[in-house]
């Protein structure tokens, strides 16, 4: 793809920020989450993978495997996970994960090639090497992975449970990019959350995967956690930029513990204030970027050098349940409880408990819980809300033609909303484009919500993260 216009550096205006401050989708998929239903199963599924594989020019794969075991909770987790020391658990998951992996790969044609492959939790690292290399023994026999040199096979770490040798055991296993969770490496902080994870074993961890041969690493951090003041984070990020990742993940901490079981054992109190919160969101940006980062926008920052960043500027940039990614194109196989995966025009969750888990693999059934099966209207609104999310601008007159519409018309409601955004100097509204400004940049999801057809008839239930 021929280079993308350069993207404006984004412009942190605190007042401007906190006024656009509600909750929002992330735009990891569209439609959202909430919109996912149980009248989708598994049939719907097996129809949607024979559809994609008749395609002239099927999709490459990315799997997405999901381990959720944990030792020890973390307070601010909204993930699915279990928490047990038992080991052995492990064993028992891995038995029914291998059927799931079975039924799954018998869906796809083996020309699809796997180019991506990523291992999230939970704790990954939970699963001891032996068990690591039976589970991707078992992925490289029922699903065709790409080459080495064209494949993408990372997965997150805790390195409170992690060394040199599980590393270099991981490298040898074919994996090339490493997740590192952080947070913040303040004690205070740290203990509040219930998280003591020394700055050492992070950077020795991170040092052991580049010198095994992985080609990135990235380090995730949360801000708006108890006791994190400017001072501390800032303290934090000058740590983060001495080991100097190739991306950093900077996320807003949602606190929504009427959802998230485990933010209950949070002290409210000790939370920062609205405005607190976002001038750490504004010292993460300066910081970043004075050191070099791109932003490359919501909360991921990249060296120039890395994949993420050449993709912004070439044009290439995707979206999916990763985050930025620069495999957004393939069609993504949920592998393990909970796990979301999008095939064609349809996404399907698996289920989150896991008896039931179990109960349907023993049964020979893949362990759908709901899905979508996405309307033309979803699959326009899908390609104009990505492109705003991933190239910062629309070509209207030329994405109407693609679709054969009128794109004033068809989206009259949406321009009309996106009037106040214009007025703000978040967006241009030209002739036949649509230009996020560098204001606009850091709001990309509330510019995104103006075309989102679901907002407001999500019900109840619909929660969302605040957009900073």
């Amino acid at each position: 793809m021929s280079s993308a216009p350069v993207l404006a550096a984004p412009d942190f205006d605190p007042a401007l920020i906190a006024r656009y401050d509600v909750a929002g989708p992330r735009y990891t998929s569209y439609p959202t989450a909430p919109q996912f239903h149980t009248g989708f199963g598994e049939a719907d599924l097996r129809a949607q993978a024979q559809a994609s594989n008749e395609e002239p020019i099927p999709r490459a794969l990315s799997l997405y495997v999901h381990v959720p075991f944990c030792t020890s909770p973390c307070f601010y987790c909204g993930c699915t996970r279990i928490i047990t020391r038992d080991r052995a658990r492990a064993d028992v998951y891995l038995e029914h994960l291998h059927r799931e992996i079975e039924l799954a790969g018998a869906l796809f044609d083996r020309d699809r090639q796997v180019v991506q492959l990523h291992f999230g939790g939970g704790t990954p690292n939970f699963l001891d090497a032996a068990q690591m290399a039976r589970l991707m023994a078992q992925l490289g026999k029922h699903f065709s992975f790409a080459p080495p040199g064209a494949r993408e096979f990372g997965i997150e770490m805790d390195p409170r449970w992690a060394d040199a040798s599980g590393v270099r055991a991981l490298a040898a296993l074919g994996f090339n990019r490493l997740s590192v969770g952080v947070q913040d490496f303040d004690p205070a902080v740290q203990a509040a959350v219930n998280r003591i994870q020394g700055y050492e074993a992070t950077r020795d961890l991170i040092a052991a995967a580049r010198a095994a041969g992985f080609a990135s690493v990235s380090m995730d951090l949360i801000y708006g956690l108890p006791l994190q003041t400017q001072s501390s984070f800032r303290r934090t990020l000058e740590q983060v930029l001495a080991i100097r990742p190739d991306r950093i993940a900077a996320y807003s901490y949602a606190h929504l513990p009427e959802l998230f079981k485990p933010q209950r054992q949070l002290d409210a109190s000790l939370l920062p204030s609205a405005a607190e919160k976002l001038a750490l969101f504004g010292i993460t940006l300066e910081t970043l970027t004075a050191a070099g980062y791109v932003y490359i926008g919501m909360d991921h920052f990249a060296l120039p050098g890395d994949e993420l960043a050449r993709a912004q500027r070439e044009g290439s940039l995707q979206r999916n349940f990763q985050g930025y990614s620069t495999h957004g194109d393939c069609d993504i196989v949920g592998l393990g409880m909970s796990a979301i995966g999008r095939i064609g025009d349809a996404y399907s969750q698996n289920v989150k408990e896991l008896p039931v888990y179990y109960a349907m693999l023993d049964d020979g059934r893949l362990p759908i819980a709901r899905g979508l099966l996405l309307s033309e209207d979803d699959r326009i609104r899908r390609e104009l809300i990505m492109e705003l999310m991933c190239h910062d601008r629309l070509d209207m007159d030329d994405f109407g033609r693609r679709h054969g519409i009128d794109f004033a018309t068809y989206f009259g409601a949406a321009l009309q909303r996106l009037r106040q955004l214009a007025a703000d100097g978040l967006v241009t509204v030209e002739t036949s484009r649509i230009v996020v400004s560098a204001r606009g940049r850091l709001l990309l999801r509330n510019i995104a919500m103006c075309f989102d057809a679901y907002l407001g008839a999500a019900g109840p239930r619909a929660r969302y993260s605040r957009a900073i």
